[in-house]
């Protein structure tokens, strides 16, 4: 079961959740800034403005990665340290951080991936409509094109956007997360103007002459209650249109599944037929953020809006977070993939995956997260079981490296390789790092000796 030649093995990050220095250097306000700091939004009113403060620690956190002996970091580009208006030339001094971490990675041999848009959009874009409104669109193509205008030369793997269902979902649908907004089903044009935003930043990125370019989409496959119902397993087909084929159908088949079972808006009040081609340009690479499958049943009220209601996954151990273990989910999401889309589905990255768990030290100092490291071993044998039966999958990112900032849930889930602890700064690598660590090089034992 050994991974094809040239696998990378990584682990990812994001801006907001772990650089720290809010407003250092020019750095404009994003709507997670602005949404952090308003009451009741965050566990315990917790903010992005200190973090794991890797803006100023991250020459310690290459080192760790270094130790680590990862292929690929993949990390994100703050868009309010580019541009602190979200439109407008460079703020150069924002763009000096990403060239020393580049720099100091490429020093220690670790391929830089970086990710463009990781929900941190900047307050004023917000302010003019955020991703309701079309031209947000154009600001990240311009955006992409000033990152890759400095950074291109040394970052040979792009990605457009992380997971825009999430944006859709949290951001504008039910108001978990930033930009807090409740429109439900009146959130569907943000899916358009973000894969809009892909298509066009793809082009940007390319006049630049970037590298790989792709995008991370969040995958998480539906499971009926009672798949003997058929009002539970249509409901799982509406879940699965909203939250996977739709942000893959336009990518990889130029076109948008039929909406008319979600309702909604009117599609052809916001998506212009000329869209679809930039949208579905040729990518390098699909990014695959997998964390577990969702059950799903009939809603239980008539009058939803919802065609469909979530619901528990009985009969699966579960993560911290209460969040069903499931590794035959991804390898039935990656040979679906394959399936579904056949000669048009690109080469996959796994660009996250990982699990939180309450992690402490112990006697001594240790962190001993046994349960992390069955987590990743059964999801990578997952992986491995996809590729020997001709799934392409040439990268594995493990979220996170450190423990950070968990959007709404504050600093209380901890993903981590590496602990944190936020008082001090003072990064603990635990068990699973050691264990990671022990497997990529077991990786590459058979190469070096063949």
């Amino acid at each position: 079961m050994a991974l094809p030649p040239g696998f990378r093995w990584g682990v990812a990050t994001a801006a907001y959740q772990i650089e720290g220095a809010a407003a250092e250097d020019g750095r404009g306000p994003s709507t997670w800034d602005t949404f952090a700091h308003t009451p009741g939004r965050t566990a315990d009113g917790a903010t992005g403005d200190v973090a794991c403060d890797h803006y100023h620690r991250w020459p310690e956190d290459v080192a760790l990665m270094g130790d680590l002996g990862v292929d690929a970091y993949r990390f994100s580009i703050a868009w309010p340290r580019v541009q602190p208006t979200g439109s407008g030339p460079a703020n150069a001094r924002g763009l000096d951080f990403y060239e020393r971490l580049v720099d100091g990675l490429l020093e220690r041999g670790i391929a830089p991936a970086a990710t463009l848009y990781h929900w941190d959009l900047p307050q004023p874009l917000e302010d003019a409509g955020g991703w309701l409104a079309r031209d947000t669109a154009y600001r990240f193509a311009e955006f992409a094109y000033l990152a890759a205008e400095r950074l291109g030369d040394r970052i040979d793997t792009w990605i457009t956007l992380n997971e825009p269902v999430v944006v859709m979902a949290y951001g504008y649908a039910f108001g978990i997360y930033a930009p807090g907004e409740e429109l439900l089903l009146g959130a569907l044009p943000t899916a358009h103007h973000q894969l809009l935003a892909h298509g066009l930043g793809t082009s940007a990125l390319r006049a630049r002459g970037a590298g790989r370019v792709g995008i991370a989409n969040h995958y998480s496959p539906a499971r009926p209650r009672d798949a003997a119902s058929e009002a539970d397993t249509a409901a799982a087909g509406a879940f699965d249109l909203l939250m996977n084929r739709l942000f893959t159908e336009p990518l990889l088949l130029g076109r948008y599944p039929d909406l008319a079972p979600l309702g909604g808006p009117d599609p052809a009040s916001y998506i212009r037929d000329e869209d679809l081609p930039v949208i579905a340009q040729p990518i390098d690479l699909l990014g695959v953020n997998y964390y577990q499958p969702t059950g799903i049943a009939a809603p239980a009220d008539l009058s939803s809006p919802l065609p469909f209601e979530l619901v528990d996954l009985p009969g699966h151990p579960v993560t911290g977070l209460g969040w069903p273990i499931v590794p035959d989910g991804l390898h039935g999401l990656l040979t679906g993939l394959r399936d579904t889309y056949g000669p048009l589905l690109p080469p996959v990255h796994i660009t996250e995956n990982g699990c939180s768990f309450p992690d402490e030290p112990g006697p001594g100092g240790a962190v001993d997260d046994a349960a992390r490291i069955a987590f990743l071993d059964a999801h990578i044998g997952a992986v491995r079981a996809a590729v020997d039966e001709g799934v392409d999958v040439r990268a594995y990112y493990v979220w996170s490296l450190l423990d950070n900032f968990e959007w709404a849930s504050g600093y209380g889930p901890r993903f981590g390789l590496v602990h944190v602890d936020y008082a001090t700064q003072k990064r603990t690598p635990k068990a699973s790092f050691a264990w990671y660590r022990d497997l990529i090089a077991a990786s590459r034992e058979p190469l070096a000796g063949g």
